[in-house]
């Protein structure tokens, strides 16, 4: 294993385990706002961590399951499905399984395959998925914004609504971000002499 992925690999696990820490887990499970867009994309991020820390053997081992990126995608938009579902936040506050439940899927079926996929990943594929990203922060802030009645027995409508205003906020930064990028990055790239 050479130095990149052994730092990989001790970020990914570092960060992995202090989240798991029961101090910083409840603090990030105290409101839905942290819970839904802190602690879950960290989660992600350890797992993603750890797919950049995998030997190039198993790495190749796997590309033949995941050519172009679509499995591995298709694996991590399915695993976090659940994870968007009130009734799951809510499950996971009030039971022990759901929560390690939640502390294994989110890393090892969201982060990781999106580690492995997302270089194999052709340009159509990543805008779809980023695409449905945003279409996701959209749909998920609107219910909570909209809902009049509380949607998770262990948050309050008013932290709800907070989630839904912050769901928002993250589904057009990331927008803006990729019109961004595909107005000027296309210009750059196009307006760039060639050698």
């Amino acid at each position: 294993m050479n130095g990149d992925a052994r730092r990989a690999l001790a970020f990914g696990l570092g960060l992995w385990l202090l989240l798991a820490l029961p101090p910083l887990r409840r603090a990030l499970e105290a409101t839905m706002t942290l819970q839904m867009l802190v602690q879950m994309p960290l989660l992600a991020l350890a797992g993603w961590w750890l797919g950049r820390a995998l030997p190039p053997r198993i790495q190749a081992a796997l590309a033949p399951w995941d050519r172009w990126g679509v499995s591995g995608l298709l694996l991590a938009s399915l695993a976090s499905m659940p994870w968007m579902l009130p009734r799951a936040v809510d499950a996971a506050l009030q039971l022990a399984w759901v929560e390690a439940a939640k502390f294994a899927s989110v890393p090892l079926l969201v982060g990781l395959p999106v580690a492995l996929s997302w270089p194999r990943a052709g340009f159509v594929l990543r805008g779809m998925v980023l695409l449905e990203v945003v279409a996701t922060a959209f749909r998920l802030g609107w219910l909570y914004l909209a809902s009049p009645l509380q949607v998770c027995s262990n948050y309050l409508v008013d932290d709800q609504q907070l989630a839904g205003r912050w769901l928002l906020a993250v589904g057009a930064a990331i927008n803006l971000v990729l019109v961004w990028r595909l107005i000027f990055g296309r210009l750059q790239g196009a307006t760039a002499p060639r050698d």
